[in-house]
């Protein structure tokens, strides 16, 4: 499965965070997790800590067909726009995974990674990637 196809299934429109609230405080599907783990190359123990809930948590969720709490929705929505971007600004997802580990000087020298707890550090993050598509140095 590839970064848009993921975007449609879950109606993400990076331009529109309006419609990504919107749809974060009804929840989405768990599947969202299990998808962005087959794009992102995070671990499921990293994407389980990112959100924090355990590994064990979204498996139960996801057998007993639960929606995501509107925090963790609006993380994964965000994180399915921010893989958008990268795809675009790096041109494929392993340059940008290689990214995510590696101190940014944009962000205060921290690896990009540990900014996504939180849907603002994913803003952050997003942010770095228009500077750098716009020849910023990040």
């Amino acid at each position: 499965m590839q970064i848009n196809e993921i975007a449609i299934k879950y109606n993400v429109q990076p331009e529109n965070s309006y419609s990504l609230v919107k749809k974060a405080q009804n929840g989405i599907s768990v599947s969202a997790f299990f998808d962005m783990l087959k794009i992102s190359e995070l671990s499921k123990e990293e994407l389980s800590s990112l959100l924090g809930v355990s590994y064990k948590t979204m498996q139960r969720y996801q057998k007993e067909g639960k929606k995501l709490s509107a925090l963790n929705s609006e993380q994964l929505l965000k994180m399915i726009a921010l893989y958008q971007k990268a795809e675009e600004v790096f041109g494929n997802l392993a340059s940008f995974n290689r990214w995510l580990r590696k101190p940014a000087q944009g962000l205060g020298s921290q690896p990009p990674l540990a900014f996504m707890q939180t849907p603002g550090g994913i803003d952050l993050i997003f942010e770095e990637l228009v500077r750098i598509e716009f020849g910023a140095f990040a």
